[in-house]
């Protein structure tokens, strides 16, 4: 990815989307400290030169293996975590590059949807105020103001007036999760992350807050990151899919082209998890072999190599870059390539 992407004129694809959201080479690398001086020992390589796009409207579903460093991504991208380097460009503007009042004024577009609904609220703040906390923090309207647009919000996603008043304990984790996606949206923004919103609830309210995340897309123009590891509910919300693998992009494709023909060895493992709801349908189930390797110690070469049932010499001795092998659709694979 070239410099280009600064322009916003370079930035609109033949579908008439602009890229919204460019990363470029993207790393973030947490120190292990040891010792009586506490100096570091080594380095987790949670992400790894990691670059993708996404364009306005749409939903970019990202997947891999717990620890793979799909929450590190969405959480650099909007520097809750500061990257070790790359950049992140939103709507041509890097946001690495922003501080004080401009970072301020980028984090009003730029919203996050945590995994866990419980720990992201305060226990002892009526759930009126959380949901208004930034409209507060960024001076958006009035006292009655922000009180409307609370309702609105908590009404945008099914909960009721009187909820406002209520606490986080007193509410299910459907509701709380809801409440999650009412704070988000106070704001306006243009961009979400959601971070596994629906990976601690039953199937029956995942679909329910999988629904009310597609409508509120439709209503408002939402941009959606949407980080989980359950390829049906990704399969169901998204319009592309990027599939990780220790802290790598290895396949990004458009979502009925990445299900109906995954090119990564490492797809084509998750893929054939999916159960089939047809009894008289078999599919062929790929194990993978021995453990996920350490990001304080990754393979040399590709990652997936000690691990890839079609692996030879060369994946071990150097890494496959990420290409696009057919029109948006990108795979570093070697076998592949």
């Amino acid at each position: 990815m070239k410099e280009q992407y600064l322009k916003k004129s370079s930035l609109k694809k033949g579908n008439g989307k602009w890229d919204l959201v460019q990363v470029q080479d993207l790393v973030k690398y947490f120190p292990v400290r040891g010792g009586v001086m506490q100096k570091v020992q080594a380095w987790v390589q949670a992400v790894d030169h990691v670059s993708f796009t996404i364009r306005e409207g749409e939903t970019v579903g990202l997947v891999g293996e717990s620890g793979c460093g799909k929450t590190t991504v969405g959480r650099t991208m909007l520097r809750l975590t500061e990257p070790t380097s790359g950049s992140v460009l939103y709507d041509g503007v890097d946001v690495f590059k922003l501080r004080g009042k401009e970072l301020k004024e980028m984090r009003r577009n730029m919203q996050i949807i945590f995994q866990d609904p419980y720990s992201s609220l305060d226990p002892r703040a009526p759930i009126g105020e959380s949901v208004a906390e930034g409209l507060k923090i960024h001076g958006v309207g009035t006292s009655k103001e922000r009180y409307e647009t609370t309702i609105e919000m908590l009404r945008k996603v099914g909960l009721e007036d009187y909820h406002s008043r209520r606490y986080p304990h007193e509410f299910s984790g459907g509701q709380r999760q809801r409440i999650g996606i009412a704070r988000a949206l106070a704001l306006r923004p243009k961009f979400i992350i959601a971070d596994e919103p629906v990976s601690a609830l039953d199937v029956s309210i995942q679909s329910q807050v999988l629904n009310i995340l597609k409508e509120l897309q439709r209503e408002f123009g939402l941009t959606y990151l949407f980080i989980a590891h359950n390829l049906s509910v990704v399969e169901h919300i998204s319009d592309r899919v990027a599939v990780m693998y220790l802290g790598k992009m290895v396949e990004m494709a458009n979502r009925d082209e990445l299900f109906r023909n995954p090119l990564h060895p490492y797809t084509q493992a998750l893929m054939s998890a999916i159960p089939i709801p047809d009894p008289t349908l078999v599919r062929e189930r790929i194990i993978l072999q021995g453990d996920v390797p350490s990001p304080l110690n990754p393979p040399s070469g590709c990652r997936f190599h000690p691990r890839c049932p079609v692996a030879f010499d060369h994946c071990s001795v150097q890494e496959p870059p990420f290409i696009e092998v057919s029109p948006d659709h990108w795979v570093a694979c070697w076998r592949v390539e």
